[in-house]
C-alpha cells in the first residue's frame, strides 16, 4: 500500500484519559475531535467519529485505512479503541495499522522540541510500576533510545540523566509535562509515515500491547 492508497486515514487514540479521533485527508489536512475525561471512551468515541466525518465532509466508506493506538496504556481504554476499530474495519473491509502509542507521542513531541533533546515518557502502570520509554529528537523526527517497557518506579531516577525531559502521568511532581498520550492526528501521521509494513486485514490477530498481564481483582 503506497501513501496515496492510505488516505483518508481514520485514527483512534484511547490509551489514557484523552479520547481522540482524527481523519487525515492529506499530508497537511486534518479534522480532529478530542475529549479529555476519565471513563468516557465507550460512551463518546462512536458519536465523536460520526461528528468527525461530518466535519470533514466525508462518509465512512470514503475511509481507506484505520490507525489505532495499541498501547501501552489503560487496559479498558485500549480495548475499547481496538474493538471499535475492528468493528469499523470489518463492516467496510478496511485494513488496520496498529500504532505504538509511545512512538506516536514521541513523533508528536519531536516536532516541538529542539534537535538533540533527549526525553522520557513515563506513565503509571500500577502502584509499583511505570511504562517507560526514552527518545532523542533528530531533526523533526525521533530515534528510539529505549523501547517502551515496564519498570519499577524506583528505577526511573537511575535511568533519567541530566537534561532529559520527562513527559507522562507518573505523578505531577515527578514529570516536567503531564502529556501522557498522543492526539489521534499524531497516530494518523505516524501510521502514514512509518506504518506501511504494519498494514493488516487480519483483525482478529490484533491485540493491545499491554506490556503486562491483566489481573482481575476479586473482592474478598
Amino acid at each position: 500500500m503506497n501513501h496515496n492508497e492510505q488516505l483518508p486515514i481514520l485514527a483512534i487514540e484511547t490509551s489514557d484519559e484523552l479520547c481522540s479521533a482524527a481523519v487525515m485527508l492529506s499530508e497537511d489536512s486534518f479534522a480532529e475531535i478530542n475529549f479529555q475525561k476519565k471513563f468516557v471512551h465507550s460512551e463518546k468515541l462512536m458519536p465523536m467519529i460520526s461528528d468527525l466525518l461530518k466535519n470533514a465532509d466525508i462518509i465512512l466508506k470514503d475511509i481507506k485505512t484505520l490507525a489505532v493506538s495499541m498501547g501501552p496504556g489503560s487496559f479498558t481504554g485500549l480495548r475499547i479503541g481496538l474493538t471499535i476499530a475492528k468493528g469499523l474495519a470489518v463492516g467496510i473491509e478496511l485494513p488496520i495499522i496498529p500504532v505504538p502509542t509511545f512512538d506516536a507521542l514521541a513523533f508528536q513531541l519531536s516536532a516541538q522540541l529542539p534537535n538533540g533533546t533527549n526525553f522520557i515518557i513515563a506513565n503509571n502502570a500500577n502502584i509499583n510500576e511505570i511504562y517507560f520509554a526514552k527518545y532523542r529528537v533528530v531533526g523533526n523526527r525521533f530515534e528510539v533510545i529505549k523501547e517502551a517497557t515496564l519498570i519499577e518506579k524506583s528505577e526511573l531516577s537511575s535511568l533519567q540523566q541530566d537534561g532529559d525531559l520527562l513527559f507522562g502521568n507518573f505523578t505531577v511532581e515527578k514529570t516536567d509535562f503531564k502529556t501522557s498520550s498522543p492526539y489521534a492526528s499524531s497516530v494518523a501521521q505516524w501510521a502514514y509515515i512509518f506504518g506501511k509494513d504494519l498494514v493488516t486485514f487480519d483483525h482478529d490477530l490484533l491485540e493491545p500491547n499491554y506490556l503486562k498481564n491483566f489481573v482481575v481483582k476479586v473482592k474478598k
